[in-house]
């Protein structure tokens, strides 16, 4: 399969968007060659604003660029987005729901050998605690493609998360994705993998296992966290004996999390969590942080299993 870092496809839709949108700015923290916003900053010159180490000013920035009509695309990675500039980001665009997009690179465990100071795994749970604020992330490039554009569209803040490391392309180009609903990638009976992400395609592959041992495996693509598909997950526990998520994100507060609260609240199913179980990560190569801390396919395997 072609693998694609999502952040490249980020690049490239923020490029489209700027031919056809003149209203549209990009801010970037320093770090345009990673987050890939230098293919819009050298196409666009006079639309695109680096401001530096300095995140809060940048959030507060494309605050102001939202107030005046234009629709920001703010970069950096997702640590410094979500924890440095948090205060700027929930005060200053989410309470006056300013039309301001926030896409963050290095999401997860993909940040690798940079270690924890650059892995962003608590965004997702900081971003979805936040009112007004919509949580996206893509799970293959085309997706991010589609999931970009939709975001530029939308009015009012989103945060979308993308990876370094390349990932599989799932999906084809007519896919049609919408904000707010989940995508069923794969239809079956017995357990249900809910995944976001980069693990879509670990979620993908288990079903492929499980398949192999006479287990019917539904695959669902939950690429927006916030609003999550609560209709989805109802469906999925009456359609399947089990429920299992998949995130790159501490089990705390993300995919695991807000799939739980819909459990609880709505149909009682067996359930399981796979994701990074309240730790920080460590420094090393992506797939074998991946395997680590327990987001290896054989881990949702063991997790399938377990509940049926």
């Amino acid at each position: 399969m072609e693998m694609i870092p999502t952040r490249n496809a980020y690049g490239e839709a923020l490029f489209a968007l700027g031919e056809k949108n003149p209203n549209v700015v990009v801010l970037e923290a320093d770090i345009s060659k990673s987050t890939r916003t230098c293919y819009f900053a050298k196409r666009f010159p006079d639309r695109f604003f680096n401001a530096g180490v300095a995140e809060q000013n940048e959030m507060a920035v494309a605050a102001g660029f939202a107030a005046c009509g234009k629709i920001p695309f703010v970069s950096t990675y997702a640590v410094f987005a979500t924890m440095r500039a948090c205060e700027q980001v929930r005060t200053f665009i989410c309470y006056p729901r300013l039309n301001v997009k926030i896409g963050v690179s290095h999401g997860g465990l993909t940040a690798g050998n940079d270690g924890v100071t650059h892995q962003g795994t608590e965004d997702i749970g900081i971003m979805s605690t936040l009112p007004n604020m919509t949580v996206i992330m893509p799970a293959d490039a085309v997706a991010t493609k589609k999931l970009v554009k939709a975001a530029a569209e939308y009015d009012g803040p989103v945060y979308l998360r993308f990876t370094r490391n390349p990932v599989p392309v799932i999906y084809k180009k007519d896919v049609h994705l919408e904000i707010g609903k989940s995508f069923t990638i794969r239809q079956g009976s017995d357990v249900t993998i809910i995944a976001l992400g980069d693990m879509v395609s670990k979620a993908l592959e288990t079903s492929c296992i499980l398949a192999e041992e006479g287990i019917s495996a539904q695959v669902i693509d939950m690429h927006t966290v916030k609003p999550i598909d609560k209709e989805a997950i109802v469906r999925a526990a009456h359609e399947t004996k089990a429920i299992v998520t998949v995130e790159d994100h501490n089990i705390l507060n993300g995919l695991g999390s807000r799939v739980a609260e819909v459990v609880a609240e709505e149909i009682t199913v067996p359930f399981k969590r796979v994701g990074i179980k309240d730790t920080f990560g460590e420094s090393g190569e992506y797939e074998k942080l991946l395997e680590k801390y327990g987001l290896g396919t054989k881990h949702i395997v063991e997790a399938a299993k377990s509940l049926l």
